[in-house]
């Protein structure tokens, strides 16, 4: 009988294994409707199915945290991710960046942006601070690098203020979401970014011209694509081959267009996420600072810490 057992337990582990060498799923946030997704990713997700040989499944999540469970426990294999969600798989997911997205005019870089509606009474940065109180605000996911990471630490961090003790009223909302409400004049501020507002500009000009700039942000590196490193190398060789020459052809290139915007991939990795990095290190400089309830002492030590962090990522960007 045991012997019987372990015949079936190898058969199992067998089976496993080569499923996992012949099917993956990919991860994708649901910033559009289900059905949207599904029209726009299929033919790029088709396309990835026949020239690697693997059958590749789509994996659908409303925020970046449930992108990040579903690679920490194998349910995707690949993902489109943020930079900040893209650091919580690398630290946590056992993920790694491979490639990053380029952008319609070759850039590998975008911006996070503050808007209002173009008839807003808020016409600066500094207005918004003055009236913030009779204001509502809209930051994006907890996750996101542009909706959340970026301007608070360039806006509201550098000015010492939590965003939440400056707005009447401050939600979380996806970038489309925070636009279209901004638009509809449903809230008054919101953050977004270009890559956004671009997608806005050609579908509906009429609509980016309600849209009103106050605060744009420095380049962010443009969004990688994180695989788990547990696939096997042979399949990440073949994927990695595929999305690096994707967008040769018109096909190809109006497929990427409708995507994000994007005319391409190039190779990128870990290192992407250092700049990131170094911001989130800043806000956590920021935060200690004004912790009233850490001792001196106590204080020094973790600003030393975070210091000593400081200077490791910035040598491992060299």
């Amino acid at each position: 009988m045991k012997n019987v057992f372990k015949s079936l337990l190898l058969f199992a582990c067998l089976l496993r294994s080569y499923a996992a060498e012949t099917e993956i799923s990919f991860g994708i946030l649901g910033t559009d409707s289900a059905a949207a997704l599904r029209q726009n990713w299929t033919p790029f997700l088709n396309d990835m199915g026949r020239e690697t040989g693997l059958e590749v499944r789509r994996f659908f999540a409303t925020d970046y945290a449930g992108l990040v469970e579903a690679m920490r426990f194998d349910k995707i294999q690949l993902a489109w991710l943020g930079n900040k969600a893209a650091i919580e798989a690398v630290d946590r997911a056992n993920g790694e960046v491979f490639a990053q997205f380029i952008d319609m005019h070759g850039r590998s870089g975008y911006y996070s942006y503050i808007i209002t509606h173009r008839e807003s009474r808020i016409q600066t940065i500094d207005d918004m601070f003055r009236l913030g109180k009779e204001l509502s605000f809209g930051l994006g996911d907890p996750q996101s690098t542009s909706g959340t990471l970026v301007p608070i630490n360039g806006v509201f961090t550098a000015r010492g203020l939590n965003p939440k003790k400056v707005f009447h009223v401050t939600r979380s909302s996806t970038h489309g979401g925070n636009l279209l409400a901004v638009i509809n004049r449903q809230i008054d501020v919101s953050t977004n970014n270009s890559e956004e507002l671009d997608k806005l500009q050609l579908s509906n000009p009429g609509k980016f011209a309600d849209v009103r700039i106050l605060w744009t942000s420095e380049p962010i590196p443009r969004d990688p694509l994180v695989w788990r490193r547990s696939l096997d190398i042979t399949v990440r060789e073949r994927i990695q081959k595929f999305v690096l020459n994707y967008g040769k052809d018109e096909r190809e290139k109006a497929i990427l267009a409708k995507l994000q915007q994007i005319s391409g991939f190039r190779a990128s990795d870990n290192r992407q996420l250092i700049p990131i990095r170094l911001l989130e290190v800043s806000q956590e400089k920021a935060k200690v600072t004004n912790d009233t309830d850490l001792s001196p002492a106590d204080k020094k030590i973790r600003l030393d810490a975070l210091e000593k962090r400081k200077a490791d990522l910035e040598n491992a960007a060299r």
